[in-house]
């Protein structure tokens, strides 16, 4: 039998198959071991379940106001949206999509690092990984929620939105399966709900480390109510986990199985949101590399995001020995390839356009690239492609500060090239009678910085009440987990 939090089985990692036992002793042998300090099963659980039992400082309760205001704020603006109509916005003819779709299919991008890590990371046996999936597991449920908002105050009539759904009803009224709309409240609606179980499985463990925690504090005469809340609260969310070796074996059985069927949604998901446009004759839009190009766009923004929470929690919580410069780098390294892949993306479709004789695809792109929205293109150009070159030299991308900054810029980057692709397209189509220069409003400008501070005080409340590090995982990285 082992325990709760997993010190015979070590969690994941699937160490008693001798294959990667010996593939993992080999590595570490070559490289730094992943988590510094050589922590005990038990040190492991003291560090990151501390951070759940203890007050949260004064710079959470800051950060949590801020983004809370900010959150309500968009509520504020969500009202007056309905109110008033999308007028409010900068939308205009030509120009039907502006910074709502924009913001969409950046908030999509930035959920796709979690699944990524989660899924794909870890069929491929890579165990630094475990340091951070649970909190980029979290970040894409929070990105992904704030992606949903966006299309669905979008349309006009929003009371109306519940037609995407194929419900039964006396009109007779069936969704149009040829909208994009559609498409991406199913291929949005699955992503979440994968997300969602695979995070949720994970946390399984943890929450009942941290429930026989407050047990055993309680039992040794603690009478906090927080503890008696812990309690309570952890124990029917871990769902009566007590680490036997049974409980391992379909823990881990289950595990691979939802592993196995997000990885194809890290590869749908944003090419689905990439027909909206590529389906259409639009030009600029109606190509075929769209779909891989989003995709590789997302992996490059989420792993962004990613970098930067990651860089913040090591600087506010003492996680510098799980979340390590090894782990960065890494990380550093896949910003480095999908960014080369998205700088690829850029190239070829300027090729394209070359290539297909087009005279309106041909101006649609030189117009990108020196038109009126020319600096929008090359501050896309200079954040996504020449900036992440200096992660080239080994002595810039594992230095925390530098790392910090770039991961800025590839937010910015890749949030202007949702902003190019789309209003672009949409103010240079084929009537120049109409041609006109997008300038977002206001309430566009608020309302995005409210998604920032709704994604924010999400996470916030996250890395209060969760373990932000899967603590099952890590100790399965640990030296002493390795099968003899």
């Amino acid at each position: 039998m082992g325990t709760s939090d997993g010190t015979l089985t070590a969690g994941l990692g699937f160490n008693h198959h001798p294959s990667l036992a010996s593939t993992s002793i080999h590595n570490t042998s070559l490289e730094a071991p992943l988590i510094q300090g050589q922590p005990s099963f038990r040190d492991v659980s003291e560090r990151i379940s501390g951070i759940v039992e203890r007050g949260p400082g004064l710079w959470w309760w800051i950060a949590t106001g801020i983004s809370g205001l900010l959150s309500l704020m968009l509520v504020g603006l969500i009202g007056y949206l309905f109110w008033e109509g999308t007028g409010v916005w900068g939308l205009q003819v030509p120009v039907g999509w502006g910074w709502d779709i924009t913001n969409f299919v950046f908030w999509v991008g930035i959920g796709h690092a979690g699944t990524l890590i989660s899924a794909i990371l870890f069929l491929l046996r890579q165990k630094w990984r475990t340091s951070i999936n649970r909190f980029s597991e979290a970040m894409t449920l929070f990105a992904v929620l704030c992606a949903a908002m966006f299309p669905s105050i979008h349309v006009g009539r929003p009371w109306l939105l519940y037609f995407v759904m194929p419900i039964p009803n006396q009109m007779a009224l069936w969704p149009n399966f040829r909208s994009p709309l559609l498409w991406d409240f199913f291929a949005v609606g699955t992503y979440f709900t994968v997300s969602l179980l695979f995070w949720y499985l994970g946390l399984v463990p943890d929450l009942a480390t941290l429930r026989d925690r407050a047990t055993a504090r309680i039992r040794s005469g603690a009478r906090e109510i927080g503890t008696r809340i812990r309690q309570v609260a952890f124990g029917l969310l871990a769902l009566g986990w007590r680490g036997s070796n049974r409980q391992w074996k379909h823990y881990e059985l289950a595990y691979l199985i939802l592993a196995g069927i997000s990885t194809p949604l890290v590869l749908s998901v944003h090419s689905i949101v990439s027909t909206d446009f590529a389906t259409s004759v639009i030009p600029g839009w109606h190509t075929t590399i769209f779909p891989p190009y989003f995709v590789a766009g997302a992996i490059f923004s989420g792993f962004g995001m990613v970098m930067t929470l990651a860089i913040l929690a090591r600087l506010v919580y003492p996680i510098s020995d799980y979340i390590t410069i090894n782990h960065l780098e890494k990380m550093a390294k896949v910003l480095m390839v999908t960014g080369m892949m998205v700088g690829y993306a850029y190239a070829m479709e300027f090729f394209i356009a070359w290539y297909s004789g087009n005279d309106i695809e041909r101006f649609t792109f030189i117009n990108r690239a020196f038109g009126t929205y020319a600096w929008a293109y090359w501050t896309m150009v200079s954040c996504n492609v020449l900036i992440p070159q200096i992660l080239w030299f080994k002595r810039l991308r594992t230095s925390v500060p530098v790392l910090f900054v770039l991961s800025i810029f590839v937010n910015i980057g890749m949030w202007f090239e949702r902003f190019v692709i789309i209003v672009s397209s949409l103010a240079n189509d084929y009537l120049p009678a109409v041609w006109a220069y997008f300038r977002p409003t206001w309430v566009d400008v608020m309302t995005f910085v409210g998604s920032i501070g709704l994604f924010l005080f999400l996470f916030l409340l996250f890395l209060r009440f969760l373990p932000m590090i899967a603590m099952s995982e890590v100790k399965g990285v640990l030296p002493q987990a390795e099968t003899h």
